[in-house]
C-alpha cells in the first residue's frame, strides 16, 4: 500500500502539476490550498443543510473546485496545451444560478449580518474563504502567473453565488438578516 506520508515535503516544498517543486509558500500554492479550503467549508455548509436545491447546487461546486484547483496547480511552463480545465460554461452556470435566486421573492437586497441561521452563517465562511482565493489568484494573474480568465471570473461569481445562497436559506426559513433596518444605500452585497 502506498502511504498519504509521501516525506517529499519535508524540506518545504511541494510538487505542481507538471512536477515543478515550488515553496509551500508560493503565492500559486497559496491560492490553490484557499481553494482546498473553500471546498471543505462548502462541504461543512453543505452538511448542514438541509434545502435539496443548495445540497445539490454545493456538491456540484465542489466538484468543479477540483478543476478549478488543478488550473491553478499547475505549473504553466509544464502545461500541456488542451482544453482548459475551467470553462466558460462553468461561469455562465453560476452566473445563471445567481440570476434565478436573485428573482427569489423575498430575497434579501442589502447588507446580511451572518449568524441567524447556522447554515446561512456557513455559506458566510465559505464567501470570505472564496474571496480570499480570488485575491491570490488577482495576484497570479497581475504577475502574469496564470493566464485563463475563466479561474478568476469562476471564483468572482462563486462568491457571488454563496452569498445568495446563505440568503436563501434564510428567506425560505423566514429568517431577517438584514444589518439595517429599513436598507440604506446598495453596496456590493457579497463584497
Amino acid at each position: 500500500l502506498m502511504s498519504i506520508a509521501t516525506k517529499h515535503g519535508d524540506d518545504g516544498t511541494t510538487g505542481l502539476i507538471g512536477g515543478t517543486r515550488v515553496s509551500k509558500s508560493d503565492l500559486r500554492v497559496e491560492a490553490y490550498g484557499t481553494l482546498d479550503e473553500l471546498g471543505a467549508a462548502i462541504g461543512f455548509a453543505r452538511s448542514i443543510t438541509d434545502d435539496t436545491e443548495v445540497v445539490e447546487i454545493s456538491k456540484s461546486i465542489q466538484k468543479e473546485l477540483f478543476a478549478v484547483c488543478a488550473a491553478v496547480a499547475t505549473d504553466p511552463e509544464t502545461r500541456h496545451k488542451g482544453p482548459a480545465p475551467v470553462t466558460s460554461e462553468m461561469v455562465e452556470a453560476l452566473g445563471a444560478h445567481v440570476e434565478r435566486i436573485e428573482a427569489t421573492p423575498g430575497i434579501l437586497t442589502d447588507w446580511a449580518l451572518p449568524g441567524d441561521h447556522s447554515a446561512a452563517a456557513a455559506f458566510d465562511v465559505a464567501r470570505t474563504v472564496c474571496r480570499r482565493a480570488e485575491r491570490h489568484i488577482v495576484r497570479l494573474v497581475e504577475n502574469e502567473e496564470l493566464e485563463d480568465a475563466n479561474v478568476l471570473a469562476y471564483v468572482n461569481r462563486l462568491s457571488d453565488l454563496l452569498w445568495l445562497l446563505g440568503r436563501v436559506l434564510e428567506t425560505r426559513a423566514g429568517v431577517d438578516s438584514a444589518l439595517r433596518e429599513g436598507g440604506g444605500p446598495k453596496w456590493s452585497r457579497a463584497w
